[in-house]
């Protein structure tokens, strides 16, 4: 009975007083640390007003939104938006050229940094590395707008050098600029060589971190370069792969309107209108708001079913995943 009345005066089973003190533990913690929190404000401030404020806008996408009118006072609509989105004969070939140029980009831009990085992992010559590095890093910096301009330049049939190679070779000229067959194969390329370099960065730091003992490990085994590679490297860097997978498909349906845009012209333009750019002409071109809307929050609903699903499916094979 003493120990109860004891236990109970010093607050160790009191609710009252155990949420006391964790709530001075936390504003002793918020004191203590003070200086860090106020360097974490700028970047809680960034998104709040950048990125969770401006979600109050998804409202329109279930509105007859009227700029002069508002949000609160615009026509209620429901899903009218959504019905006339699918039911627009345009939708399966926007998703269908949107699906194929995300494909494009998992399949053969998603791997090239992994390779990238794997390949400047075993440079041994530190100046070269560093050379190299430079080199890949540079194109990251160049705007898409140079990049658009740098292709038309080179692919142009009026005395684009690529053309003049291929004429050189072939006796013939190639419309790459204008052949729906040419624009989705020059839409991966122009990313990886611009973007491959950049995206080493992240595995390079996950390569730095591998036990240097298990190299030396494989190599007292017998292990060759390549088989070192393939059993040591690749798993010490595999939960870096998946975690930027599941990040990577959750921006799946998103290609980039300002490279599509630039490389669309009427003739390949059957291949080259995606969600993005239709939001773009709708939206802003033709003031239809609530429409554009609706086809930017199924996007976002895609992007989230995917990083669950994929993020699922990651765990299931022995994967961390990022939920």
């Amino acid at each position: 009975m003493d120990t109860t009345l004891d236990s109970q005066v010093d607050g160790s089973t009191n609710p009252f007083v155990t949420k006391r003190s964790r709530k001075s533990s936390w504003l002793g913690s918020v004191k203590r640390d003070k200086w860090m929190y106020v360097l974490l404000l700028p970047g809680l401030l960034y998104f709040l007003v950048f990125k969770y404020f401006p979600m109050w806008g998804i409202i329109i996408a279930f509105q007859n939104y009227q700029p002069f009118l508002g949000f609160l006072n615009s026509d209620w609509v429901g899903l009218e938006n959504f019905r006339n989105f699918f039911s627009n004969p345009d939708f399966f070939r926007l998703l269908r050229n949107t699906f194929i140029l995300a494909l494009y980009d998992l399949v053969f831009f998603f791997p090239a940094p992994i390779i990238i990085a794997l390949l400047l992992n075993e440079i041994r010559i530190a100046a070269f590395k560093r050379i190299v590095q430079t080199l890949v890093y540079v194109p990251h910096f160049i705007s898409m707008v140079i990049v658009a301009s740098m292709s038309y330049v080179f692919l142009t049939t009026n005395g684009g050098i690529i053309n003049e190679i291929v004429v050189w070779l072939t006796g013939e000229r190639i419309n790459f600029l204008a052949d729906p067959s040419w624009f989705r194969p020059l839409i991966i390329l122009q990313i990886m060589w611009k973007e491959t370099g950049w995206g080493t960065i992240i595995f390079l730091a996950a390569l730095a971190s591998v036990d240097v003992e298990q190299y030396e490990a494989a190599v007292v085994d017998g292990a060759s370069r390549f088989q070192r590679l393939w059993h040591v490297t690749v798993p010490a860097i595999s939960s870096t792969i998946v975690i930027l997978l599941i990040l990577r498909l959750g921006n799946f349906l998103d290609n980039g309107f300002e490279q599509i845009f630039l490389m669309t012209n009427s003739l390949n333009r059957s291949v080259a209108d995606v969600f993005d750019t239709y939001v773009y002409f709708v939206g802003i071109t033709q003031g239809a708001f609530s429409y554009s809307t609706a086809i930017g929050l199924f996007k976002s609903v895609i992007g989230i079913i995917l990083i669950y699903g994929s993020n699922w499916l990651a765990k299931r094979f022995g994967q961390e995943g990022i939920l």
